[in-house]
């Protein structure tokens, strides 16, 4: 008996941690009130940033205009060759790492360390910034594909997601810098990628060091 309640014990506090390490996201505001074409003109690459945090629904609005979901029928903001959605996009910031899951608007955390030197590779302006942005694609998306490197396809389909990412910072008045520089193995390993995935494209984000 003793056992088994122990068991139960674990089974419980298993599925506490599990579900603490899922944060949900404010339902992102969509009523920005920069035009397209604004948001073009004053498009611009940033690489210095103020200390100041990004809050939870400015990282929901990103995330969103990223990567997220804007139709009923589960299609994303950013296309993708075959409609493979073979894009993942993850947050890193001194808190941790964390996917983003576009179904629930939510994060998953995946490791508690903060990865933004490793992000940041030999570029060190980009660990200054509150939260990097990983684009990952997934070859396994494709059918066919290897697992050494990204493929073309998902090269093309990062990049729709780094516009996306760009715009939407200016809209909401953060600074960005679309960047392919990162430390890849160790960002592999942290961010626990399957040898399929491959990290392509970053994105450090702030508000702009006045």
């Amino acid at each position: 008996m003793r056992t088994i309640i122990m068991l139960l014990s674990l089974i419980v506090a298993s599925m506490s941690a599990s579900a603490q390490d899922v944060k949900k996201l404010p339902e992102p505001n969509k009523d920005v009130k920069m035009t397209l074409f604004q948001s073009l003109q004053q498009r611009k690459s940033v690489r210095e940033y103020s200390d100041k945090e990004i809050d939870d629904m400015k990282l929901s609005q990103l995330l969103w205009a990223a990567v997220g979901i804007n139709r009923p029928d589960g299609h994303l903001t950013a296309p993708t060759a075959i409609n493979a959605q073979d894009i993942s996009v993850y947050v890193c910031s001194k808190d941790g790492a964390w996917f983003y899951i576009a179904k629930d608007n939510a994060l998953q955390k995946v490791s508690d360390k903060d990865l933004r030197d490793a992000v940041a590779g030999r570029q060190k302006f980009a660990a200054e910034a509150p939260i990097s942005l990983v684009i990952v694609s997934d070859n396994a998306k494709f059918r066919g594909a290897s697992t050494n490197g990204p493929t073309i396809s998902g090269a093309i389909d990062a990049g729709y997601v780094s516009q996306n990412i760009d715009l939407a910072c200016e809209a909401l008045g953060l600074a960005t810098v679309p960047r392919a520089t990162m430390d890849k193995d160790a960002l592999k390993t942290e961010l626990k990628l399957s040898d399929t995935q491959n990290a392509i494209l970053n994105h450090p984000i702030g508000y702009p060091k006045k």
